[in-house]
């Protein structure tokens, strides 16, 4: 049952996309590469939900950050050097906030759920992730849903709370 919700999940993921991006000759080169860094953030949560069991939540993330360093302030370097950051006070108040609360200390959360429960469950509460925001965009930003989204976000939703509540199956013991 787990692998059979998270598969529709993921169908139901995937037909919304297609359909609001119009149609399956609608997919483009940037869909080939969000689905590359799905996978890859993918495999990097299984490992650091691995690695904070060993280490613990806030040192996981932190590691990651320390040996990513080198090649993000290079990759920055590069990117501000072809278009310089700009941004009023609010703004970068509001990325420096983002950076530090949502997103680091968000982590030490994120890190500790996934070492502590089944990763495979766990992960698939970050799929109502995406919905969310649409709901607040509707909310705060006063963005216009349609019902096809509304239905996408509701199917998703379903599989990832069916995902979450049953059992991965597990390997026959040899």
């Amino acid at each position: 049952p787990f692998w059979a919700a998270a598969a529709v999940g993921a169908i139901a993921a995937v037909a919304f996309a297609s359909v609001r991006g119009g149609g399956p000759g609608g997919l483009h080169r940037s869909d080939l590469l969000l689905l590359g860094a799905v996978v890859a953030a993918g495999a990097g949560y299984a490992e650091g939900g691995l690695l904070a069991r060993e280490l613990g939540a806030w040192q996981t993330i932190s590691w990651a950050l320390v040996l990513s360093a080198p090649v993000m302030a290079v990759l920055a370097g590069v990117s501000m050097s072809q278009h310089p950051p700009t941004g009023t006070p609010a703004e970068w108040a509001a990325f420096a906030y983002l950076g530090a609360v949502s997103m680091f200390l968000g982590f030490f959360a994120w890190y500790r759920g996934l070492a502590a429960g089944p990763m495979a469950q766990v992960g698939q509460t970050q799929l109502v992730q995406p919905v969310m925001s649409i709901c607040w965009a509707a909310l705060l930003l006063n963005e216009r849903i349609t019902w096809p989204t509304v239905l996408g976000g509701l199917a998703v939703i379903a599989c990832a709370g069916a995902a979450v509540r049953t059992r991965p199956g597990r390997a026959a013991p040899a």
